[in-house]
């Protein structure tokens, strides 16, 4: 048998291509358009509106939990780093690098599209005792920003106003940030589940319909204007970095929950300046800690009226 120390190629396990639906055309927030409308978009020198970034997440939660198991969905964490949009009609498969004899390891994703151009790279672990993730290793890496001005009136370790009541049903709109239901993205999911429905979901292992990875996000910042940090505006901004990690999960349709979120890091580029946020979610009955998201949320300098 040859070693596997004869070759450094990586070897992965690779998901289908697939193409991701866009679901935010339609989305406001500060009075004005997002960048996943096309007009907006193109102002700002995108080809289109991309898609939102955390659709990503659901093309990889299969490849894991075959690796795995329903502890993934319980104690996992996906971390990403965005490097490219992706427009509606574009085809993205995922990757996940095969995993070493340490059942525990963290394990190196990416996914590109069909034409190999890179869509995002970063960590999958697991828990309880995580590995350092992608988001980890970057914010170890950042330097102060120099001076900040759409962000200014921002301080690391500011929170927000209170906690935040949030849940969410099959046919609940989820407001101007995301409008559509939880039933609407199950229509165009990249990977259904019958955990994730209504007429299947109390089949799952929890006995109760799962909230897709994906739709975590939607619940952590459909209303997050209501931690009211002071940002500037009106300006454009976009998901540059993300992190989601199951701490008791899944979280579950319907079940309420409380959000907690904290100002972790301030950052800047030559085109954006960053404020990363990361948001607990709390079990509304029971207060424990079930999961977690940290969010770079970063603000298009150019985007801000009389920046330059």
């Amino acid at each position: 048998m040859i070693p596997n120390s004869a070759f450094s190629t990586e070897l992965a396990t690779a998901g289908p291509l697939r193409e991701p639906k866009q679901m935010l055309a339609e989305q406001e927030y500060g009075g004005h358009l997002s960048i996943h409308d096309d007009e907006t978009a193109e102002k700002l020198g995108f080809v289109a509106g991309p898609i939102e970034g955390p659709t990503h997440f659901s093309q990889f939660v299969p490849l894991l939990v075959d690796r795995w198991g329903e502890r993934f969905l319980e104690q996992g964490c996906i971390s990403f780093h965005y490097q490219n949009a992706c427009t509606e009609g574009d085809r993205v498969r995922a990757f996940v690098a095969r995993p070493d004899a340490d059942a525990n390891a963290c394990l190196r994703l990416w996914a590109e599209k069909a034409d190999g151009t890179p869509v995002l790279t970063g960590t999958a672990t697991i828990g309880p005792e995580y590995a350092p993730s992608e988001l980890d290793e970057r914010l170890a890496r950042l330097r102060p920003p120099e001076r900040l001005l759409i962000l200014e009136d921002l301080r690391v370790g500011m929170s927000g106003q209170g906690l935040e009541e949030v849940s969410m049903g099959f046919d609940q709109h989820m407001g101007p940030l995301y409008p559509f239901t939880l039933n609407q993205k199950l229509q165009v999911i990249t990977e259904s589940s019958p955990w994730y429905t209504e007429a299947e979901g109390n089949g799952s292992p929890w006995k109760r319909p799962i909230i897709p990875w994906e739709m975590v996000s939607v619940l952590a910042e459909h209303a997050n204007q209501k931690a009211r940090f002071p940002v500037k505006g009106p300006a454009v901004g976009l998901f540059a970095d993300q992190e989601i990690k199951m701490h008791k999960g899944p979280l579950f349709v319907g079940h309420p929950y409380l959000l907690e979120r904290e100002i972790v890091a301030l950052s800047e580029s030559r085109r954006t300046e960053s404020y990363w946020v990361r948001t607990r979610i709390l079990d509304a009955k029971t207060q424990e800690s079930v999961a977690d998201m940290l969010l770079n949320h970063a603000t298009l300098k150019e985007s801000y009226a009389g920046y330059r």
